[in-house]
């Protein structure tokens, strides 16, 4: 029962069940996630998630992670500290904000590009 899975999805294992892997675990995950999906927005859901996930050995949410990688709240984290922090996901056990390695910061960079086109589509 490995594989990728669906931020909805990691959402509802993370803030409505226990960890570790089970058939009825999953038959659980499966039910959260439809009713995350028609009950909540796209925006509320990435705001559950990024506030539940495991950002660090220990370290679970955004704000949590600004702390520990650069010692500062996340409103004062910079595009890239941002970038740096995302771009450890989806292991950030293996790998540090802190102390990038040459992927990590490749990582990064393309997700730095990416902010950029969102931005201008969303400028009127």
């Amino acid at each position: 029962m490995k594989g990728a899975s669906t931020i909805s999805q990691q959402t509802a294992k993370n803030v409505f069940l226990w960890p570790g892997r089970s058939w009825l675990r999953k038959g659980l995950e499966v039910y959260f996630t439809f009713l995350i999906e028609i009950l909540w927005s796209k925006e509320r859901i990435m705001e559950m998630y990024l506030n539940v996930i495991e950002m660090g050995p220990g370290v679970y949410g955004a704000e949590a992670a600004a702390h520990y990688y650069f010692d500062k709240p996340a409103a004062k984290l910079t595009k890239s500290e941002s970038a740096t922090i995302a771009a450890i996901l989806p292991n950030p056990i293996r790998w540090s904000a802190s102390k990038p390695t040459r992927y990590i910061i490749k990582k990064r960079n393309w997700i730095l590009r990416h902010m950029g086109k969102i931005e201008l589509k969303e400028m009127p």
